[in-house]
């Protein structure tokens, strides 16, 4: 579950991982990336999962078209193998969300390490390579933190939209989420946060965002594609 913790994650982001431009040929590795770069694109992503929503997920991507991210924990992507793989088929892209969710920057270097690390077994053995995007839970982050990224191989990513999903998750309130998604959108945000693990996300909210960029004429897409990155770039065969 995502925490409310946006200012003190921005707190703790030292200056250096804010001020470097990000463009299409220089992505930086241990870096906070919070939007997107290539013109007209939203990218949605999707935490906490894979979970028994995934597929119906899936199955509405499928029909409009559009490609999303995912990222994925440990125990549920060792859970549910054949939704990972169906996600790496059907061309979307697989970031990293660390094995347990635990808040890295509670964590020694070795302890981030073996989050990451232990994460890339389970997704090494699922899709014979591991990414090279990850979502810090909580967007909780600080040097340490950024340091390991960087010393792993990890674009770092957060959001500009948060949908807050998980406070909405009943039909009632889920309007809440896709009023934040727009006023957003809006406010320029293009790199969206929700969870695949909430009923409400996926059989209102994801409809509700994907019609919403549609009548706009955007792109939805990937997070490596709204940053410009090929596709091959977004794994590495191994560590």
């Amino acid at each position: 579950m995502f925490k409310s913790l946006a200012l003190v994650a921005l707190a703790t982001i030292s200056p250096s991982a804010l001020c470097a431009p990000i463009t299409s040929r220089d992505i930086p590795f241990g870096q906070v990336i919070t939007t997107c770069t290539t013109p007209n694109t939203v990218a949605l992503t999707f935490d906490d999962g894979p979970s028994s929503y995934t597929p119906q997920l899936l199955d509405l991507l499928s029909e409009y078209k559009v490609r999303a991210t995912f990222f994925v924990l440990g125990e549920a992507s060792q859970s549910n193998p054949q939704i990972i793989q169906r996600i790496r088929q059907e061309g979307h892209q697989v970031g990293s969300h660390t094995y347990d969710h635990t808040s890295l920057p509670t964590l020694s270097y070795d302890q981030i390490v073996q989050e990451m690390t232990s994460l890339e077994s389970v997704l090494q053995s699922t899709m014979g390579d591991i990414p090279t995007y990850m979502r810090p839970p909580y967007f909780d982050v600080n040097d340490l933190t950024l340091q390991v990224m960087s010393d792993l191989g990890y674009h770092v990513v957060t959001a500009s939209i948060d949908t807050k999903d998980y406070n909405h998750n009943s039909p009632d309130l889920i309007s809440q989420s896709y009023d934040k998604f727009v006023t957003e959108l809006n406010n320029g945000g293009n790199l969206c946060l929700a969870h695949d693990t909430k009923e409400q996300t996926v059989v209102t909210l994801a409809k509700m965002m994907l019609d919403e960029t549609k009548s706009r004429g955007l792109t939805v897409t990937t997070v490596g594609d709204c940053l410009g990155d090929p596709e091959a770039s977004w794994y590495r065969s191994s560590r």
